[in-house]
């Protein structure tokens, strides 16, 4: 089993349940101290640079919402279940709208309202997560689904 991360390093975000994920933004260079991922979700519109951990790939491109709704789903949905046991991360460039946008769906999976996981991720996360109108209703929409 892999060490989880510490509720008190950079970006990671408590759900409910005590599932612990990382939010992060590409553009800014990992912290050579911080620990590594054992899983990765990256939100790009492009395909992300290899990383030398287990990741996935939504093609997500910046200000918009992923570009495969069903396939975005499966892969939050499987980084939810692995958050109990493995250290997830989730990424995109600057690592507010679509992580945020990402961790506000994983929030609805671990029972937080759809209504409310954007003000969760915002309080918990970071105050400028979800950054577009229909990001925010996307998570509200994540919910019914």
């Amino acid at each position: 089993m892999t060490e989880l991360w510490s509720e008190t390093d950079v970006g990671v975000l408590r759900l409910p349940s005590g599932r612990l994920v990382r939010g992060r933004g590409l553009r800014r260079p990992l912290n050579p101290s911080a620990p590594l991922p054992s899983h990765g979700v990256y939100l790009l519109g492009r395909q992300p640079p290899e990383v030398p951990w287990e990741s996935d790939w939504i093609r997500w491109p910046d200000f918009r919402l992923p570009a495969d709704r069903a396939a975005a789903r499966a892969m939050l949905a499987d980084a939810w279940e692995r958050a109990a046991g493995e250290r997830v991360e989730i990424a995109c460039g600057g690592g507010r709208g679509r992580t945020g946008t990402a961790l506000a769906c994983l929030a609805v999976l671990d029972g937080v309202p759809a209504g409310e996981a954007v003000a969760y991720v915002r309080a918990h996360y970071d105050r400028r997560a979800v950054e577009t109108p229909w990001q925010a209703r996307y998570v509200r929409r994540f919910g019914e689904g």
